[in-house]
Order: structure tokens, then C-alpha cells, then sequence
């Protein structure tokens, strides 16, 4: 069976923090981490795999071969998802990200439809997740002019276990003091509306693509969900929650107390990301360690792994 340990890709953005190299063995020289990329096959950041007969080879290269990805995927051009781990020491920049048809049209890129699992959440901690009310054109433009588009947007205080599902268009920002676990398409497409007057590594405000985000935002007012898309539900060891569901993924949170399946299949791929605590996975009889934050990904294929130890994984497929 095909397991392989990802060595994920590190962005060092001036709004993160510590707490991915402290807690989720992000072993790295870049002072801080803002994104771990644990799943990733994009040219922004592709990762490498560290076992097996592909060691030391680019996922991205490896996953050229299509049947790897499994049935539900061969209707992607491309590898479908991107998972991340974000620690927000700073706010974000207020942001959108465009759905498919106008992500290819400005950027030839497809859009970016994500959801987020909180991991951690220190008190008063919250995040900015669309408006809280109607807004035309002009005024959502005035609004960015005049340094008012946070009283616009809903305030969705949160903590562990807490979720959000942001759909392409969702203007969106993660705030200080948040950990989270992302799942998206595999896009790097962003339009960042307002920056809270901040200055990147150069010294120099970093870029506004207001005119983009016009075009890619939501001005509906959004009533904000902060529940997972299923209940708990006793699962062959585990408690298995599903995280989010759409067209382009599926997460689903696995909490394991001694040993627990999870079990692979033809449809899709895995990636498994240990979010709480360390165990082991076991596939054919080969163990291999997981540590908090650590990711593997399983090409599909029949059969299972095994999961031993006080665990959480985050499983995403499509």
C-alpha cells in the first residue's frame, strides 16, 4: 500500500506567528510561519515527498499520473485541493477570492472556495466573514476609502472546534490570535481589500486590488455558521464528524482514543493531517509516526489504515 510522508512547504507572511513551529513541528529557519502548506501541489509552494520509491520527488510531479487521484477527481484538470495550517498572529488582510469562471478570466487560474476548522483560539479571538448587511458598488467602495468595511463585515467570535465554509466571493479575514486548518482549491488567487494600514517586509503598503474585488465579492448581506456539516457519529473507533462538503472537497474530523479505521477507497485520495496530539498509522502492517501537524497522503486505493494512539486527523478528499 502507498502511504507517503509530505514534507509541507513554509510561508513566512509578516502576519504570522510561532505557534506552527512550537506546537505542529513546523521544522523550519523562517523565524515566523503564518501558512504551512501540507498539502500542495501548486507552483506557489509544491511540496516534496519524504518516503517510499518517490522520496525526494515534488508531489506535483508524481501527481502528473491522474489515476492516483482517484474517480471522483478525474473530472479536475488539475490536482483539485490545497490543505493548509494558518496561524494568525496578526489580522489578515480583509480579502475575497473569485469563483471559478472569473478566476480564469482575470488570472487563468480557477477560483478559491475554502473551509476552515478552528484549532486553536486564544480568548476574544474572531474572524471577519462576510457582510453584515447589503451593500451596493459605491458603497462598499466608500467603505474602503473611508476605513469603515470592518463595520460592515460580521464578527464571528470563535474557538476550538468552531467552522466556516467560505465560498468563493465570501469576503473574509482570519484574526490575531486564531489557529486554523484549511481546506481549498488548489488556487493561490487572492484580491486583499483593505490591509489595516499595514506595511509588508520592503517597508511599503502592501498591494490593494480593489477594482478585483468589486468584481469577485459577495454584497449580499451572510449569516455566519460556525457548525460542521454533520453531527459526531461512532465510526469503526472513531468519532467522525464531517468538517465540509461542496463539488471541489470533503473534510472530516477523526477523533481517535486508542484505535480507530479509517478506510480508503478508489473514489478519491487522502490527505491525513494529525491536528491534535501524535499516533501512529498503520497500512499492511507498516507503521508510521504522526506527529501534530505532520500530513501523508494516500493515493486511492482499496483497503484501510489504522490509527493508534490519542489522536485527531483531519481527512480531505473529494
Amino acid at each position: 500500500m502507498q502511504i507517503w510522508k509530505i514534507q509541507p512547504t513554509f510561508k513566512d507572511y509578516v502576519w504570522g506567528g510561532t505557534k506552527l513551529k512550537e506546537r505542529y513541528h513546523a521544522e523550519t529557519d523562517k523565524e515566523i510561519v503564518g501558512e504551512v502548506w501540507a498539502l500542495s501541489c501548486h507552483p506557489d509552494g509544491p511540496n516534496t515527498i519524504l518516503n517510499g520509491e518517490y522520496a525526494g520527488q515534488e508531489l506535483k510531479t508524481v501527481l502528473e499520473d491522474k489515476t492516483l487521484w482517484g474517480t471522483r477527481a478525474q473530472s479536475f484538470e488539475r490536482f483539485p485541493i490545497l490543505t493548509k495550517l494558518l496561524d494568525a498572529k496578526q489580522h489578515l488582510s480583509i480579502q475575497v477570492h473569485p469563483d471559478d469562471e472569473l478566476g480564469w478570466e482575470l488570472e487563468k487560474e480557477y477560483g478559491k472556495t475554502e473551509a476552515w476548522y478552528v484549532l486553536e483560539a486564544d480568548e476574544g479571538a474572531f474572524l471577519y466573514y462576510g457582510l453584515n448587511q447589503d451593500m451596493t458598488e459605491d458603497e462598499f467602495r466608500a467603505s474602503i476609502e473611508n476605513n469603515t468595511l470592518c463595520d460592515y463585515l460580521n464578527k464571528v467570535y470563535v474557538k476550538k472546534g468552531d467552522t466556516l465554509f467560505v465560498g468563493a466571493g465570501t469576503i473574509h479575514a482570519l484574526c490575531a490570535g486564531a489557529v486554523i486548518i484549511e481546506v481549498q482549491q488548489n488556487s493561490n488567487t487572492t484580491y486583499r481589500i483593505y490591509d489595516h494600514g499595514r506595511v509588508g517586509a520592503d517597508g511599503k503598503p502592501r498591494e490593494l486590488h480593489i477594482d478585483k474585488s468589486v468584481k469577485a465579492s459577495n454584497l449580499n448581506k451572510v449569516v455566519p455558521n460556525t457548525k460542521p456539516a454533520g453531527e459526531p457519529v461512532e465510526k469503526d473507533g472513531a468519532v467522525v464528524t464531517l468538517i465540509a462538503e461542496c463539488k471541489y472537497f470533503v473534510q472530516e474530523l477523526y477523533e481517535v482514543k486508542e484505535k480507530a479505521i479509517i478506510p480508503l477507497g478508489e473514489d478519491s485520495f487522502r490527505n491525513l493531517i494529525a491536528v491534535c496530539g501524535n499516533g501512529t498509522l498503520v497500512a499492511d502492517g507498516v507503521e508510521y509516526e504522526i506527529k501534530q501537524g505532520e500530513s501523508y497522503f494516500v493515493p486511492a486505493q482499496k483497503g484501510e489504515i489504522t490509527v493508534l494512539g490519542n489522536v485527531e486527523v483531519m481527512v480531505s478528499r473529494v
